[in-house]
């Protein structure tokens, strides 16, 4: 038996304004969507992909399941998170080996998550 994965691709989010997520995401990430459509919006994330797409009916989010988005100081970024809007979902932690963690809720109730983990190459 082979093994089909080949790893993660694409994290998405589902967001009630498609137009103030864009703008929020794109003002954080620091980068533009490199797709852009009124069903889903894509930014590509140093190979990584966050999309958003619009919600359909009632959705609801969870706190269990997160995704780290890499950064290189967790404190300074967990800080403009809460600048820009965010709300805390769990504040910045040393967890070992030189690794911190953090998260934030987006505007949308979405839960983002940044890491600082030098045993992982950028």
């Amino acid at each position: 038996m082979s093994n089909n994965f080949l790893g993660l691709r694409t994290v998405g989010y589902t967001v009630s304004d498609l137009t103030k997520a864009k703008e929020w995401y794109s003002n954080i990430l620091g980068v533009q969507p490199y797709f852009d459509e009124p069903f889903y919006v894509g930014f590509n994330v140093a190979g990584y992909e966050l999309g958003l797409q619009p919600e359909e009916g009632t959705v609801a989010k969870g706190d269990s399941v997160v995704t780290y988005w890499g950064v290189d100081d967790v404190d300074a970024s967990y800080k403009r998170l809460l600048e820009l809007g965010a709300t805390v979902h769990a504040e910045p932690m040393d967890v070992g080996g030189d690794i911190k963690v953090a998260s934030v809720k987006d505007p949308w109730g979405n839960v983002f998550g940044i890491i600082y983990n030098p045993h992982f190459k950028q």
